[in-house]
């Protein structure tokens, strides 16, 4: 069966996935129906059972999309049950190096480039009618193996990573990175002169391709940037939940709008509430804050990007939660800690994500 994404890959094209997220298979459906080439199916961050990622994998082929699917480690013999059931892709999450690597390319591949697991009857191989000739072959030119540099080892080897016969892609998680390397956020300056070194060093080789996600509050890159880096294959954000939940907001706001009624999503952003933090009570209601970030972007004040994982959304900025509650409060960003910032959002009903 032709994997939509190495094809792409194959032609110097970038290929587009986004994230499953509902434990529905109908989801991967309607990705596929959207015009995206993959369905990210992820294990390490959620709780996907096998038989629920089974008939997403039979969705996702239905469709004729890739079925990307991230492991929570470099298990094998999970990974041979995925790939028994169908899957096109496997991401491995903090591959331990090259030798990971390797690893993980003895788990996906037959031999001779791997070892992994023969059975006949299964439904990659349509339950027996294809020769197990012809089901190897096929499995080792199309399925596809991602393996995730984002520790200080698999970054040190990754040139060798990217040699490696059997990876196409080596991939980089922007918030483990950025963790690996110490940098303080997406405005770093270490940040993008990592992941260019990574990029050389893959481009160096000449045979993987990169996999970095679109517009990650990490490391906001767009399609040209993500072009120029050499990248092959990409998560797009937002997932399936926020974009269901903007799109009622939005269309609950145009109807509201039109008949001259606030509704109760207009009356709970002007609502006042009260917070104290680090002995400074503020009042406020959600658009009060909102116009307060605004504000404080418009002059410049602080560093709102500087942030790993948890942000609010204003209007088309992300905005680190530290600084939002500093430019309410008026307490330095270094005296305080991420949690406590959320607290105390979450005490005057703001809503916040994390990256």
């Amino acid at each position: 069966m032709e994997n939509r994404v190495k094809d792409k890959i194959g032609r110097g094209e970038l290929a587009l996935g986004t994230y499953v997220s509902f434990t529905d298979p109908q989801i991967v459906e309607i990705i596929g129906l959207a015009g995206f080439d993959a369905a990210f199916i992820d294990m390490e961050h959620t709780g996907f059972d096998l038989p629920l990622i089974q008939q997403m994998i039979v969705a996702a082929d239905l469709v004729g999309i890739t079925s990307m699917v991230r492991v929570p480690d470099n298990d094998a013999k999970l990974i041979l049950r995925l790939l028994d059931m169908g899957a096109q892709g496997i991401i491995i999450p903090h591959v331990d190096g090259v030798e990971g690597a390797k690893e993980a390319v003895v788990a996906v591949r037959y031999p001779p480039l791997g070892e992994r697991g023969g059975a006949g009857g299964t439904r990659a191989a349509r339950f027996g009618t294809v020769s197990w000739d012809d089901h190897v072959r096929e499995s080792n030119e199309n399925i596809l193996l991602s393996v995730m540099t984002e520790d200080e080892k698999a970054l040190d080897e990754v040139e060798e990573i990217a040699a490696l016969d059997g990876v196409d892609l080596v991939a980089i998680g922007p918030t483990d990175l950025s963790q690996a390397i110490g940098a303080t956020g997406p405005s770093d300056p270490r940040m993008m002169e990592k992941v260019r070194e990574i990029a050389d060093a893959v481009k160096g080789v000449g045979k993987a391709k990169l996999q970095i996600p679109i517009g990650h509050a990490a490391l906001p890159l767009n399609a040209r940037d993500l072009v120029e880096l050499g990248v092959g294959y990409t998560h797009v954000a937002p997932a399936p939940p926020s974009v269901l939940l903007n799109d009622m907001r939005r269309r609950v706001a145009e109807i509201r709008g039109e008949i001259g009624s606030p509704g109760r999503e207009a009356s709970l952003s002007q609502a006042r509430r009260s917070a104290t933090f680090r002995g400074i009570t503020a009042s406020l209601s959600t658009d009060e804050i909102l116009a307060k970030g605004r504000d404080a972007l418009e002059r410049g004040s602080g560093d709102p990007y500087n942030f790993q994982k948890w942000y609010v959304q204003i209007d088309d900025k992300r905005v680190g939660v530290k600084w939002l509650v500093s430019q309410i409060t008026g307490v330095p960003v270094g005296d305080f800690i991420t949690t406590e910032a959320r607290r105390f959002l979450d005490t005057l009903g703001m809503e916040y994500h994390s990256s």
